[in-house]
């Protein structure tokens, strides 16, 4: 097999203030200091509360893990100067989106203007995972094939049960929030390359959006880099568990490479079908399972895992990967982020303290935790 299947990581995150737990402006000093660290892998986000992080380009993920938890260890440090902290979470659990403002950047400002009051409720941060496809006809050939499989990492990866301090019965109410934009959601199914570029191109050579950029599908080929990008994921607060929902998207497209390579191919469902995983998965997580299309039942998380495991074996095991993806049966069998800061959020209940401060302390911890 040619292709590597390189690794790179995104993570958003959001800055508290370390006594009142509310989110904080990222101060231009804690930004400067971070990119002199890490020249071009630190970032400001669309909102002054936010901060992004990114990876270099990985062919292991373990080389992948020392750049993350460098760059998760960075920004804490730098952010404790300042008396903040970074959780690596969705949706915080109690904030206001009001009294949230956009960064003053000529890119921000313009996004601003085209999206509108959608945009002022984007207080939310994601995960994005690229996997290096050199081939661009292969690009197309593999996005609707690993669609697919687009609600399983986002079952595994909820974040967001809380907004503006109530539970809102979902497991992700990030992708909520993000389904208001325009072009996104599940990617249309393109037979081939030129299909893609004709119909994204209709739009930039309308002048409705300048590049591909502006398309925010739960997975596109990236504008910049020669890969497929996984957008739907939740992020993490566990480093750990950032790192097997990577390791998962790696190995996935090493199968469905490796499929290609003995003429055969994942079947293809109607998005109307894979739209009804994904809302059980934004919905429930990994509580209620998801639909397996091929035998039409509903199947446990943790079932499933078992029979992704099965057809992965080999993928895992060239990738270096068999640790990583086998803790995502933990995760299936235990619940996700969601799950842990519901459990939080109800002891802080009985316990007579503030609901929302506790899980947000919850979560300063699970980022620190696996720094040491």
């Amino acid at each position: 097999m040619q292709q590597e299947f390189t690794l790179g990581i995104e993570e958003e995150y959001l800055l508290v203030d370390q006594d009142s737990l509310n989110l904080a402006i990222a101060p231009e000093a804690l930004i400067q200091a971070c990119q002199a660290d890490f020249q071009g892998q630190v970032s400001p986000e669309f909102l002054q509360c936010q901060i992004e992080v990114g990876t270099r380009v990985h062919t292991t993920i373990s080389s992948a893990r020392d750049d993350l938890k460098r760059l998760r260890a960075c920004v804490s440090s730098h952010a404790a100067d300042h008396n903040l902290a970074p959780i690596a979470v969705s949706c915080h659990p109690f904030a206001d989106w009001k009294d949230q403002h956009h960064t003053r950047k000529s890119r921000y400002d313009a996004l601003q203007h085209a999206l509108g009051g959608v945009a002022r409720r984007m207080l939310i941060c994601g995960m994005h995972v690229h996997v290096g496809i050199e081939d661009q006809a292969l690009r197309a050939d593999l996005m609707p094939q690993l669609s697919y499989f687009l609600p399983h990492l986002l079952a595994l990866s909820t974040s967001s049960p809380f907004w503006n301090g109530e539970d809102t019965g979902l497991s992700s109410y990030r992708l909520t929030v993000f389904d208001n934009l325009p072009r996104t959601g599940l990617p249309p199914n393109f037979s081939s390359w030129a299909e893609y570029e004709r119909t994204t191109g209709a739009l930039i050579e309308l002048g409705v959006i300048e590049d591909t950029t502006k398309i925010w599908w739960d997975l596109r080929p990236s504008h910049q880099f020669p890969t497929l990008e996984t957008r739907i994921m939740d992020v993490q607060p566990r480093l750990e568990d950032a790192l097997a929902l990577a390791a998962l998207n790696q190995a996935l497209l090493r199968m469905l490479c490796r499929l290609k390579e003995g003429n055969l191919r994942w079947r293809q469902y109607d998005r109307f079908l894979v739209g009804e995983n994904r809302w059980r998965a934004q919905r429930y997580g990994v509580r209620e399972g998801l639909i397996d299309f091929g035998d039409r039942s509903i199947k446990p998380m943790a079932t499933l895992l078992e029979e992704l495991e099965q057809m992965l074996s080999e993928d895992m095991e060239m990738l270096g990967t068999v640790h990583e993806i086998g803790r995502l049966k933990q995760i299936a069998e235990t619940g996700t982020s969601a799950r842990r800061q519901r459990q939080v959020h109800a002891n802080a209940v009985t316990n007579g303290e503030d609901p929302g401060r506790a899980v947000v302390r919850h979560l300063i911890d699970e980022f620190q935790a696996d720094l040491c």
